[in-house]
This record gives structure tokens, sequence and C-alpha cells, in this order.
């Protein structure tokens, strides 16, 4: 054999296996099609959000969280329906809720684990007790966003390399995975020509070989489909209308579902395919790395946010409170597109960007240029999109803001007249303390919560007052992310065939399993899972196959 274990995927999933593999004692090649530059893949992109129940950072700002009322938020968003392919993403939901309002914190501490001590608040759902939705904030930031949670992990992946325990394959892609008597005894694949290409560049796809590698197990953590829109569109689900036209893609081109179709194949059963995690708030990157790449908003409560014809969107369809029934709403309107209307006032607080590079000051970990955010002005990267970018529009006037909108998107013009009604009809709620606008009221509510209130949410004002101005648009456009369906797997990570029976010598982790089971998440994600479902089902791969 080449080694004990083979890992295929050099991402956030593969690394953490490979790092368990090592505590064990075994040998492990690592594969990965992109060259060195790219190890950590997405997760190195990320904004580093990570989901913690009854964290010291929550107990610290009086957040009062369980694993009950956590156990209760994720089932409400999950919504699980399927007797059959739900049975295992059940089991793994509970399982990591369990970690993280369990061991999540300290182990990954003891490993060199820093977070800002804000505590974010996002999915804030807007329907009953039950239903979608984080109860209390739960998204915790690693401080130095993606490439800090990654390097937890790579320091010790290439400390393994040093010490002749890991052997790197770059720029090897897997083709078939080699099954002898039933069992998965290793990959075989083509060998691609040298490439010198930045972090999430498009490399190329020249072939100069072939290899084959032999192990006791094989481990596939190769990610989604979110870079291949073709995929995505064969997988979209029916109960979301037909796929859009146009959207950007918000993962590096190499993120492209190969394993999972191959995996299949060789006889893996993948499970709830059609479920999905795309975002509503994307805007295009005039600085792009990737082809067609798009960065998304994390917005504040407090812009509007108008369909292409103007319209409000509706209740509870709030900036950070549904991102699917957002989705799903947008697609069924027969466009692609929507706006935010809001001010400078807004933009200043409420405004940042998803993403290590568009947060300088959490991935650099520079506490100077972090405390600049409670100043007056943008931060630096939303006010070079706001200069820069494409879907931007500023003006003092709302007819001005309109008639710019409407150069933008001339083939879906919009009424001044009805963007005028909807903005004055919502500053008027403004007037006083009572309102009947919920969000105005959610608006107000969040407040109440003090984090927000200093640095993330905007005191209720009017749009129109000339004091909180100019006025800005934003064109938002879908953006393609996360796969939630996958490669059906067991508590230990073990990959199964149709009928359940384990598939020898196979195991899958991260999102090519749907984070765990084949779908942990179900319909919809409360954010801050992601990265974390890679960690604890890839921990979870690599122990077993350890084993």
């Amino acid at each position: 054999m080449d080694a004990d274990v083979i890992v295929v995927g050099a991402g956030l999933a593969g690394l953490v296996a490979t790092a368990e593999l090592i505590d064990a004692g075994r040998t492990v090649v690592l594969v990965d099609q992109e060259n060195s530059h790219n190890l950590g893949g997405q997760a190195f992109w990320s904004f580093g959000g990570l989901f913690f129940v009854d964290s010291p950072e929550q107990r610290r700002l009086g957040i009062r969280d369980s694993y009950d009322l956590a156990l209760q938020d994720w089932m409400g968003s999950a919504a699980f329906d399927r007797e059959d392919e739900d049975y295992w993403p059940r089991r793994w939901a509970q399982a990591y809720v369990e970690f993280a309002a369990g061991e999540k914190h300290a182990w990954l501490k003891e490993r060199g684990l820093k977070l800002f001590p804000m505590v974010g608040w996002a999915e804030r759902g807007g329907y009953d007790a039950g239903g979608h939705g984080n109860s209390v904030p739960r998204f915790h930031i690693t401080w130095g966003t993606g490439p800090a949670l990654v390097e937890i992990f790579a320091r010790t992946v290439l400390d393994g390399v040093d010490r002749g325990r890991v052997i790197l394959r770059n720029r090897h892609r897997v083709d078939d995975l080699v099954v002898t008597g039933g069992a998965v005894t290793g990959v075989r694949g083509t060998v691609l020509e040298p490439s010198s290409a930045a972090r999430g560049v498009a490399s190329s796809r020249v072939a100069t070989g072939e290899f084959e590698l032999s192990a006791g197990a094989v481990i596939v953590t190769s990610g989604g489909i979110g870079g291949d829109y073709d995929l995505v569109k064969k997988n979209w689900p029916k109960r979301l209308g037909d796929p859009p036209k146009h959207m950007l893609t918000g993962v590096p081109a190499h993120v492209d579902g190969r394993m999972l179709e191959i995996t299949e194949r060789a006889g893996g059963r993948i499970v709830n395919r059609d479920r999905m995690w795309h975002y509503t708030e994307g805007i295009t990157n005039y600085d792009p790395v990737w082809p067609n790449h798009g960065i998304r908003i994390l917005p504040g409560p407090s812009s509007l946010w108008l369909d292409a014809t103007g319209k409000r969107l509706p209740v509870p369809l709030f900036p950070g409170f549904d991102t699917l029934g957002t989705l799903e709403h947008i697609v069924r309107s027969g466009h692609d597109h929507t706006w935010f209307v809001l001010d400078q006032k807004i933009i200043e607080k409420e405004f940042a960007l998803s993403g290590q590079e568009q947060n300088p000051d959490l991935t650099g970990r520079d506490i100077r240029k972090v405390l600049q955010r409670v100043k007056p002005g943008a931060p630096g990267p939303v006010e070079a999109f706001k200069r820069r970018g494409v879907d931007f529009v500023v003006r003092d006037t709302l007819a001005e803001l309109v008639a710019g909108m409407n150069e933008i998107t001339p083939d879906a013009p919009l009424d001044y007249a009805t963007v005028k009604q909807v903005v004055e009809s919502r500053d008027r709620e403004i007037a006083n303390k009572y309102t009947k606008d919920l969000q105005v009221a959610a608006m107000r509510a969040a407040r109440a919560y003090v984090p927000d209130r200093i640095t993330r949410i905007a005191a209720p004002h009017r749009l129109l007052d000339p004091k909180a101005g100019p006025l800005i648009a934003v064109k938002l456009h879908l953006l393609t992310r996360k796969t939630l369906g996958g490669l059906e797997t067991d508590l230990s990570g073990r990959v199964l065939k149709a009928g359940g029976s384990v598939f020898e010598g196979l195991f899958a982790a991260g999102e090519v399993a749907g984070f765990g089971g084949g779908g942990v998440h179900g319909y919809r994600s409360l954010e801050g899972t992601f990265l974390g479902g890679c960690i604890f089902s890839g921990r979870a791969a690599g122990r077993a196959a350890g084993r």
C-alpha cells in the first residue's frame, strides 16, 4: 500500500481528517487537483464563522443559550421530512448540536482557535418559535477569519509532511475509486500539468500522465457543486421553480462536484441532491479572482428590500432573516435580481462583506483597524465597492436614484411612483415609537442586543432625511454557494450503499457528504455551520478510518 489512508481533497474537512489520522499514528496520502497554494480550499476564503451554543462569548454578552433551544432551532430550520433520506441527517444534526454545545469550543481552543468577542446574529427567522432561524446570536467569528481556522489544522498536516507521515499529491485529479472485492482499496486518476496559478484562480486541466494509489481506506472530502452552474441547474429543486438564468459564483472553479458522480458510479449513495444553499445578496466583484466572481453582502436589517419591479419583499423576508425563503420568492418572481435601497447612515453601520479578503482588519488580527468600524464612514472594502462596484448607485434624491437604477437594468425598468410610495410609507412609520411595520419593529428589537446597537444596526431614521444621505441602491444577484445534500454516511463517516449497507473502505466528510449523513442541515442553514460541519465530519471520518 502507498499509505494507510488516502484523503481526497485538501480543504478544511480533508485537513481535519488528515490531522486526526496523524494523531492516530497513520500514514496518509493527501490528494488534490489544485496546487499547494490552495491548501484549505473554500474555508480559506471564508469569514470564519462558527456556530457555538452556550459559549463563554455568549455568556459574557448576557445571551442565554442551551442545547435544547439550539436543537429546537436546528430542527425547525432543517424541516426534515423524508423518512428514508433524512434518517442519518437527523442523527448527525443531533450529534452536531451536542458537539457545538459541548466539547467543540474547548477542543478548538486547545488547538489554537481564538474568537472575536462580539457574537453575530445570523438567520433571524421571523416565524414562530418552532420555525426557521436562530433564537439568539450564535455566529462566532474566528479571529483571523478563514485563514486562521485553516492554519490550525494545516500546521499539523504540514508537520506530518516534514516527519514523513503525510505525502502531498497536488495536481492529482481523481477519476475513479478502485474497488477490490467490494471494498474501496485506492484511487486512480490523472496527473495535471504543473501550475503556478494563485489561490482560487482557475487552473489548467492539461493532463501529463496517470496515477494509481492504494490504501486501507479512502476518505472523500472534495466539496460540493457550487463552482459548476450547469450542475447547480441540473440539481435545482423543482419546489423552487425553474433555475435562474443568471447567478454569480460564490466559490472557486475547482468546486466542481466531480467526486459525487465518481463515488456514486462506484456504488456510494447520494441523498437529498436537490437541497442546496445559495445567497440572495450577491454583488459583482470588481476585482474577480475566479470566473463570474460574486461577493455576498452581510446586511443589517434596515435596508428596504425591493423586487425587480420595485415592490417590497413580503414579511419576514427582511435582510438577514431567511435566506432560502427569500431565494424561493425571488426565483418565483420571474426575475433574477432584487434591490437594496438605503442611505449613507445605514451602509456605514450595517454593511459587511463575506470573505476573509473583504475583512482585512479581522483577517490581519489588527485591533486598531477593527476599532475603526465604530467610527463614521463605511468600512474600507465596502466603500471601495460603493465607488467601484457596477451594482451600486449613489444619488442625492430618490428620483435621481431610480433613474440610476434603471440605467443598470434597462430591461426591467422601475416605476418611480411605485418606489416613492414604498419609501415614503416606510418613512412615515419612523415618526414615533409605535409601528405596524414588522421590519421597523425588528430593527428596534435588534438594537436591544448591545453589540448590534454599538456596531451593527443604525438608529431608525427616515431614508429621505437629507442628513442621512446620500441615497444608495444596490442591485443584488443570486450567488451560488453550498450543496446541502451529498453522500450518505453513518455517524462514523462511512459511506453507505443503496439499501443502507456500508461501503467498506470508503468514508466521506465535509460538503461532499452534506456536512454529515448526506444533509445535516436539511433544507436550511442556521449559518456558521458549514465550517463547523467540515470540522465535525472530518474529525469523525478521520478517527474512524484511523481505527
